[in-house]
């Protein structure tokens, strides 16, 4: 039966049952008397919530407080173990799985370095395929207690009604590719195990907007700097978090070609991957037969090296110019969108971070509006090279969370369309 608004008392229960899951989630343990007010619920519905969903298992009791002259008061917590999710970070130099459970703490990881075959997209299904298994048998966790997979990819994402998420990726040679579809023909999962697909950048400003140094914030960029560049917004317009291509703003006119075919791009300028390109070009010397994340760090230890020696003047000037190129892109951010905070994630910009950011922030000030430039703070992020995955993993928990803590039916419908809301409700201020 629906009421007015057209919510059924179904609907009304599993509002009831995430507002409960939620609060103690972010700000658990607490009491019965205390996820009152916090919720907003009477205390008649918190305890036929809470008595739901403990029977389900999802709620346990953790100690107790003692009260003002009454009993003591139970605390209760979400249970770790009455769900897992696992987290996929396809990037530039490896495929990243890590399993969590329910509180988002890692159990078992596995990763597949890309070589030769770099983007092949049966590699990467194989990839992905292989490592669930492996971090599930690792861990000794049931398929069957999986709440989902997420996964973070990069380029454009369009979630379709036949085929699930389609990644368009121009840069990695991906034109349409159904990921979901291919991953759903040759998994071993229960049907009702969900795959939640989504670009990396934007898996990366969510877990650090929920765990992370963007916690508080309202308006916040999250910059991914790799091979690529990325970026998250977060703003009240698009307050669940929009990817962005930011790599491909123009900060050229007729310069150096991205690899997605356009001339001038930040990417071409400001990503690893063009960083020792230049370095070459200039005549200095990368190391050869090496990932791009040592050979970064080789470019780095020879611009700025630890032993007090002469530095490599190309290395130094290569950065030195790069640390503009992104000090500008970010100023576009600024100027368009307002930030309160930046942040910056990616092994490369936490790689390069502790000596890129003085100049970043003084080259974005510079190329700013100033009223935005003195109200926006630029940080690295502090959730480390595992924030995509952790934000991976937070899209199946979104859902969770969005269905009141129940799990799909083995049904084709695929994830519940509230979970983008979900991830916008409760981004913690």
């Amino acid at each position: 039966m629906a009421g007015r608004n057209g919510r059924t008392v179904r609907d009304l229960r599993r509002a009831n049952r995430t507002a409960v899951l939620q609060r103690l989630y972010f700000d658990g343990p607490l009491s019965r008397f205390e996820l009152g007010p916090a919720t907003g619920l009477s205390s008649g519905s918190v305890s036929n919530v809470v008595a739901d969903l403990v029977a389900d298992g999802l709620l346990e009791e953790a100690g107790s407080v003692d009260s003002d002259g009454g009993r003591p008061r139970t605390l209760l917590r979400v249970a770790p173990g009455s769900g897992h999710m696992i987290g996929v970070d396809v990037g530039e130099t490896r495929v990243r799985i890590e399993l969590f459970d329910l509180t988002l703490t890692e159990l078992a990881r596995a990763e597949r370095p890309l070589e030769q075959q770099g983007y092949d997209v049966e590699v990467i299904v194989g990839h992905i395929r292989e490592g669930v298994s492996e971090v599930l048998a690792a861990a000794a966790v049931p398929p069957e207690r999986l709440l989902g997979v997420g996964i973070g990819v990069p380029g454009i994402v369009e979630h379709t009604p036949d085929r699930g998420a389609v990644v368009h990726g121009q840069t990695i040679g991906w034109d349409a590719v159904p990921l979901e579809s291919l991953l759903r023909s040759t998994s071993e999962l229960p049907d009702d195990v969900r795959y939640f697909i989504d670009n990396g950048a934007r898996t990366l400003g969510q877990a650090e907007m929920w765990f992370g140094g963007g916690r508080g914030a309202l308006n916040a960029a999250v910059v991914l700097f790799g091979s690529g560049v990325g970026a998250c917004l977060v703003t009240p317009e698009v307050e669940n978090g929009r990817a962005v291509e930011w790599g491909h703003l123009t900060v050229r006119v007729r310069g150096r070609r991205c690899r997605c075919g356009a001339l001038g791009c930040l990417e071409a300028y400001a990503g690893a991957e063009s960083l020792l390109d230049r370095w070459r070009e200039e005549g200095g010397h990368p190391p050869e037969g090496v990932d791009e994340e040592t050979a970064l760090t080789a470019m780095l230890a020879a611009a700025y090296p630890a032993d007090g020696g002469e530095a490599d003047p190309v290395a130094l000037a290569v950065l030195e110019e790069t640390a503009e190129y992104l000090g500008a892109g970010l100023s576009d951010l600024i100027n368009l969108f307002q930030p309160e905070r930046i942040l910056i994630g990616g092994w490369a910009g936490l790689q390069l971070g502790t000596r890129f950011l003085p100049a970043v922030r003084r080259y974005a000030t510079e190329y700013s509006l100033r009223h935005p430039a003195e109200n926006v703070t630029i940080d690295l992020g502090r959730l480390g090279p595992d924030a995509v995955t952790v934000g991976a993993a937070i899209l199946p928990l979104a859902d969770f969370f969005a269905r009141g803590g129940r799990r799909p039916d083995p049904a084709p419908e695929g994830p519940s369309p509230a979970w983008r809301t979900a991830l916008r409700e409760r981004t913690p201020h």
